[in-house]
């Protein structure tokens, strides 16, 4: 079999892990986080990744949620595509049904995956020059952006993958609640959607691989 992983860098720590002694995975590419901010670039992107795919893997897992502009994308490609049940990384991680839950909990969360944990204030901090270069002539500083930003905000919900070494992720979760004047709260997530994913990859390629 021939398997692509077309994946949102959010999932690169868990998938590495899922992965690691698989022979059948002949494409491995993680695309930049930040995406989702624009929909419809996204969607532009994941097809012409997964088209340059074609001839090349009997099938692709995309490791994406829906993700505002996803919904449906297998049946807009030549190559079969496998999808992840979830509406975005944290519905992947923790499942749907318990996204609503935390949801209907405190609508005001700030989630944090290990990887979002990691990305902190700084990803905050280079949009925020992105977007305004001169923000500093303005008089328009980080935290006065961090705290209009998460004005509203009561909470932040770290979710361990259970893949270990969170005493990292964990500090820099509690640094960014505390800096933002948020409760920190922490959960497990699950990696089951996931592994659901990888097996119907495996399912749709050996079919394939059948018919070649």
């Amino acid at each position: 079999m021939r398997i692509g992983i077309i994946a949102c860098e959010t999932f690169e720590r868990a998938l590495e892990a899922l992965l690691e002694d698989e022979k059948d995975i002949v494409h491995k590419e993680y695309l930049e986080f930040g995406l989702h901010i624009h929909p419809e670039e996204l969607k532009r992107v994941v097809l012409e990744r997964i088209g340059l795919l074609e001839g090349k893997v009997d099938a692709v897992l995309l490791g994406y949620g829906i993700c505002s502009s996803l919904k449906d994308i297998a049946g807009q490609v030549r190559v079969p595509t496998v999808q992840l049940n979830g509406d975005d990384c944290i519905g992947v991680l923790l499942t749907s049904e318990e996204y609503d839950r935390e949801r209907k909990i405190c609508a005001g969360t700030m989630y944090h995956t290990p990887y979002f944990s990691k990305m902190g204030r700084e990803w905050f901090e280079r949009r925020l020059r992105e977007q305004m270069p001169d923000h500093e002539e303005a008089g328009i500083d980080v935290d006065w952006y961090l705290r209009t930003m998460f004005n509203g905000y009561q909470r932040v919900l770290f979710i361990d993958d259970g893949l270990g070494n969170m005493e990292e992720f964990e500090a820099l979760s509690q640094q960014f609640a505390r800096e933002l004047d948020l409760r920190y709260e922490r959960r497990c997530g699950t990696l089951e959607t996931l592994k659901d994913g990888i097996a119907r990859t495996k399912e749709l390629a050996r079919a394939i691989e059948v018919t070649r």
